[in-house]
């Protein structure tokens, strides 16, 4: 498994990190740091503590030991509008008001950047529309939010997310719901954001996707961090393996080179039918 170096400067960090829920350990001893200006993806099978950790990460989880630093102050100190300037989280089941639309959701997100006497701007409105438009909800901001479809939804749950414009962002599992054309426009938005400066971590469940889209990835096993480094270094057919219990091989992908896992299914396929 790979050693990572810490990165300086790091926007996100744990250390010594503990979650527990009621008296079940999740997540024991963890060290993170994310990368300045990353695509930081965390996979890892089913319960392994990939959505704990994100949520502890984003302050919504309390720490039973160690800190998690944000900015390099412990996340915790901070009021709360003030990490929501910081920090956007699109959590795995967001549950909207009933009734609000489309566009008042989205609004939601610039309730950080409100004050007392400053309210509603021309720079708020331009936030929304901008979110709006990334994520192809535009045609919807009138729209409740409880008619649309779950893919629909998480679109808009994103946007929400955007117009909150933070320099790092958290989503778990965001192509939830979404097919596979919606998926690509999603990853491919959140690698955008990235590109222009903006730390991008994710929780995602399909390895080619992270292989494609991350700069850095974080394979999780049994509430532990195992491997941490480029998709090149990290996501290979024995890590695969150990991690998923998947008989794989890695292959490069033919458009971009990164990682391309296989499965290794040893059945003999179905017979194609004559003319088909």
């Amino acid at each position: 498994m790979s050693s990572p170096t810490r990165p300086p400067n790091s926007p996100l960090q744990a250390a010594g990190l503990g979650v527990r829920y009621d008296r079940r350990s999740v997540i024991d001893d963890l060290d993170l740091a994310v990368p300045p200006g990353s695509f930081t993806v965390i996979i890892g099978p089913n319960a392994c503590g990939k959505s704990t950790l994100l949520r502890a990460l984003a302050g919504l989880l309390p720490a039973a030991s160690g800190t998690v630093l944000l900015d390099g102050r412990d996340i915790a100190s901070y009021p709360a509008k003030d990490t929501a300037r910081r920090l956007g989280l699109l959590p795995q089941s967001a549950v909207s008001p009933e009734g609000i639309t489309v566009a008042e959701l989205v609004a939601r997100g610039r309730y950080a950047h409100q004050r007392l006497l400053r309210q509603w701007s021309v720079a708020d409105e331009a936030a929304v529309t901008d979110a709006l438009r990334l994520t192809d909800v535009a045609d919807l901001a009138t729209r409740r939010v409880d008619e649309l479809s779950g893919g629909q939804r998480q679109r808009v749950w994103i946007a929400m997310v955007l117009a909150q414009q933070t320099p790092l962002i958290l989503l778990d599992e965001p192509t939830t719901y979404l097919d596979i054309a919606h998926q690509i426009e999603v990853l491919n938005l959140l690698h955008d954001l990235n590109g222009q400066g903006r730390t991008v971590v994710a929780v995602l469940h399909d390895l080619n996707h992270a292989a494609r889209y991350a700069s850095n990835i974080i394979a999780m096993q049994d509430g532990r961090i195992v491997a941490e480094g480029p998709p090149a270094t990290t996501i290979t057919a024995e890590l695969v393996a150990e991690v998923f219990g998947l008989a794989n091989v890695v292959i490069s992908d033919p458009l971009t080179g990164t990682p391309l896992v296989v499965p290794a299914d040893t059945r003999r396929p179905h017979p194609v039918a004559a003319g088909n």
